[in-house]
């Protein structure tokens, strides 16, 4: 059997979890956050042309964040279309 390689955040995971830091959640709230999950889900691309200062604007407010410049993107453009 293959052995699988982990990053560090699925490392810190598995320990936690063969820890028992995670505890089962009810069926009503496991559907609630599978059915979040199916909602954000991302099944179209977007091909787009901006101006290059303004996605070096973009990729610093991403980065303060913490977060990738296409995911915050994506963030911004999922709170307009509500």
């Amino acid at each position: 059997m293959r052995k699988i390689k982990l990053s560090s955040q699925e490392k810190e995971t598995e320990k936690d979890l063969l820890a028992g830091i995670y505890t089962p959640v009810k069926d009503d709230e496991f559907q609630s956050i599978a059915e979040a999950i199916a909602h954000r889900k991302k099944d179209a691309v977007l091909n787009i042309r901006i101006n290059s200062k303004d996605l070096e604007s973009i990729r610093q407010k991403s980065k303060k964040l913490g977060i990738k410049y296409q995911t915050f993107i994506s963030e911004v453009l999922h709170k307009v279309a509500l």
